[in-house]
Parts: C-alpha cells; structure tokens; sequence
C-alpha cells in the first residue's frame, strides 16, 4: 500500500523527520510490529516484534505474513500522540515503554470508540479492509480526531492512523513514499509538486481542501475577552516593535479598554507550519509595509519572542504567561484567552466560522495546477462585510495514482467521507471549523473520485 516510486530507506533503516526548515533535531524512532487478534470491528493487537526502524509506517521492515494472509503492516507507537526522544543510550528501554503504552492503549478495548462501534462492527456490511496511514497539519487534528471516529464505526475493518506533526512534516513524509495522504495548511509549492511525480506518478499529487477555519489571534490579559487590532498593529506585536500592551498603537484601536502596563510577550511556532505560512500571508498582503518578509513555513529569524512546537503547544504557552500572545487555529482556543477582532475595510471583524466561509467564498483556484489540483488563492485584503480574512485552508494530499486498488478503494472512500456532509458536519462539531461551500465541495467530489491505480 505505497504509492508510486517510494524511495529508498536510510542505509540505518530508521527514517528521520524534520521541519522543511530544518529547524529541530531530526528523530529516529523505533518500529512496532502489531498484529490483529480481536473479533471483526475490534482492534484489539499483539506486539508481534520490535526492532529499530523507521516512524514512517511503509519504512518499518514487514512482519512475515500469516498463514493465508497479507504481511502486517507496521502501526506508530501511539498514533496521533508524541513520544519522548530516547536519548542515546536508552533505545531499547524506549522500545519497550512505548510498547507498553500501545498494548494499553490498543488493548483495553476492543472497541475504543464505545458502544456505536461496537454495535457498527456486529452489525456491518461494509466490506472495506486495510490500513490507511497519513501524517501532517496539527490544525487538523480535532477534526481528524472527529473522521477518524465517524469513519471506523462506517468501516469498523478499516485501521486509520494518522500523526500531527505539522503539515512540513506530512507533506515531506508524503514526498518520501512513507504515508498515503499528508494534511496540510499549505497547497505543494511548485518544486514539491516536481517530487509527487516521483512518488505518485506522472499524475503527481493532488491538493484537495477538506478544513476550513479561522486563525485565531490570541492572548493572555485577564479581564479582556477581545481586542480590536488591525493587521499592521499584530506585525508590529510580533516583531517585537510594540513592547507594551497599553501602546499607543493597541490603546488607539480600544477607547474604553484598560490596558495593563504589562510586557507583550510574542509567541511563534518552532517547526514548519501551515498556519505560520498562513499567518505571514495575511500580514505580508494586509499590511506588505509592517511585514515585508514573504510568506513562509517557518517563522523568521532573527526575530524575538517565545517559540513553540504545534498549535497545543504555542496555546500551552501563552495560557500560562501572561501577556503573551499567539496565533493559533481556532479549534485549540478556550475561553480562557481573549482574541483579535480583525480590521476588514471600516469594521473590525471578530473570528467565527461564518466569517471565515465568507472569506473562503472569495477565493480563487492557483492557475497553471493540474485540473483537480485545488490550490485556492485567498484574497486576505477582501473587504466583503463580515469576512474574516486570517483564515486556512487546510488540504488532504493525496496521490493522484497508487499502485494497488485497495489503497485506491480507501484513499477515495475516506476522502469521499471527509469532504462530504457527515465528515464535515462531524468536523463542525469536533473543531469549530467553517463548511466547504457547495461548489467547493463539489469539485472536491470531483478530484477524488479521479484517484486511479497507477500500472
């Protein structure tokens, strides 16, 4: 189940993962093998072996097959969740700590989601089966949290594994052979779009929006809920060139409010990020003069402030400094930070999903891509009443051709479900997160069902 031309492993047989800006020490973990005992519909495994290996679930080194059947397919240590780095010394020790926590995460029930999927696998008639592995955007993660959910109790037989570890980190591991979709904030650039064609075939890659939400501007003052800020003033915050919360600048924009004396402490993601891409667009384009610097992945250097790995964790750090201030998708923002109402034409917008579908609504599709390659260019200087314009698209990639028809048969049901109305409607409740609009959802429709088996 790998799609077209997947590349070779490192001669040490382990895959290592790093953001696309290089910034993090790369990570080598161990492999673990697991093998199906439960009834249908009930995951429950045994550890069948360990040994070093990839993380990358198509690295790890097959298990010989059962009698009659297909080798197993390696699963991650604990989809979905992070692990400690070993350190160098302990590998082995790790292996079996993390072995553990599978076994009692894996094997506690044969049916995690509860009685639905119970009562699904006893009574099912699907017949689709297999492992559909992918890796990328942490935006994505309640409302994968939400698919993954809805989906196995439609196709109990189906494992899906995913792990967010930023969309830099899936699209590279899509690149390199080792997962079947990535998740992403960002559409492929043009030179990964030249890779794809290496790894999924002439027909390459495809972009094909499945999330929609708000960023959120968020920070810590006890007291205020929100603030009015337009896009200049936020550039101004996170370049360290407004120091104080009761600045002028901020003040200016919030008659009435009463500004603390206080320190203003930016906080930036540390790895690879749509949403930081996101977030540098909509400051490069609504206010090109206070953010010259072009959108990117990564945050630049050089500039100060506070820095964190994923939306939990910049939201981790500003819910306990206070003062401090992040960009976050909507979906991990409580009620105990305040948020930016944004400066769209004469009127500050606060964040919703409506907000961010008006906006979506005004995009258009990135010229000169494939014919179902979806890349949507969003207008983040609209001034349509009630748009909020710091908004992601988040994309499921896939592979425009796999190599075999039962990854076809799960990369297209899957996405048929994530992209139509019970996946979104699930994504809504789980996320927060804005509906495709109808045409959108449409050609998105259109895009997966395209999806073919490579020769």
């Amino acid at each position: 189940m790998t799609p077209r031309g997947r590349r070779q492993l490192p001669a040490s047989g382990g895959r290592r993962f790093s953001g696309r800006g290089g910034r993090g020490a790369a990570v080598v973990l161990p492999c673990f093998h697991l093998r199906r005992t439960g009834p249908r519909g009930g995951p429950s495994f045994r550890l069948a072996e360990d040994r070093e290996g990839p993380l990358a679930l198509k690295g790890c080194p097959a298990f010989p097959p059962r009698p009659g059947g297909p080798p197993t397919r390696p699963a991650p240590p604990v989809p979905g969740r992070t692990l400690p780095v070993p350190k160098p010394r302990s590998v082995r020790t790790f292996a079996w700590a993390a072995a553990a926590v599978l076994a009692l995460s894996a094997c506690g029930s044969d049916y995690p989601l509860g009685d639905e999927q119970r009562e699904a696998a006893e009574n099912s008639t699907s017949t689709l089966s297999g492992i559909l592995s992918g890796s990328g955007s942490s935006a994505q993660g309640p409302a994968m949290d939400a698919w993954i959910a809805g989906f196995g109790v439609m196709h109990p037989d189906v494992q899906l594994q995913y792990s967010p570890d930023g969309s830099g980190a899936g699209r590279n591991a899509l690149l390199a052979g080792a997962v079947d979709f990535a998740g992403s904030d960002a559409y492929l650039q043009d030179e990964e779009i030249a890779e794809a064609r290496e790894v999924c075939g002439p027909g390459g890659a495809l972009d094909i929006p499945a999330y929609i939400s708000p960023i959120a501007v968020a920070f810590n003052l006890p007291g205020i809920e929100s603030l009015n800020l337009d896009a200049a003033t936020i550039a101004a915050i996170f370049r360290g060139d407004i120091e104080k919360w009761n600045d002028p600048a901020i003040a200016g924009q919030n008659p009435g409010t009463a500004l603390p004396d206080l320190p203003v402490t930016p906080v930036s993601r540390a790895d690879d990020s749509g949403t930081t891409e996101n977030f540098t667009e909509y400051l490069h384009e609504a206010a090109p003069q206070a953010w010259p610097e072009r959108p990117s992945g990564t945050w630049p250097a050089g500039l100060g402030g506070e820095n964190a790995q994923g939306n939990s964790g910049v939201v981790s750090t500003v819910t306990r400094t206070e003062g401090a201030i992040t960009y976050a998708d909507d979906s991990v923002i409580d009620d105990s930070m305040g948020t930016a109402n944004l400066l769209v034409g004469e009127q500050y917008v606060p964040i919703s999903a409506d907000g961010a579908s008006i906006a979506v609504a005004q995009a258009t599709r990135v010229p000169d891509r494939a014919p179902h390659d979806i890349a949507l260019q969003l207008d983040r200087t609209t001034t349509a009443a009630g748009a909020y314009p710091l908004v992601l698209v988040s994309y499921q990639i896939f592979c425009s051709g796999y190599e075999n028809p039962e990854t076809v048969e799960l990369v297209k049901t899957f996405g048929l479900y994530v992209v139509g109305g019970e996946g979104q409607a699930a994504s809504q409740d789980a996320a927060k997160s804005a509906p495709i609009p109808g045409p959108l959802a449409e050609q998105a429709q259109a895009a997966i069902e395209s999806i073919t088996v490579t020769p």
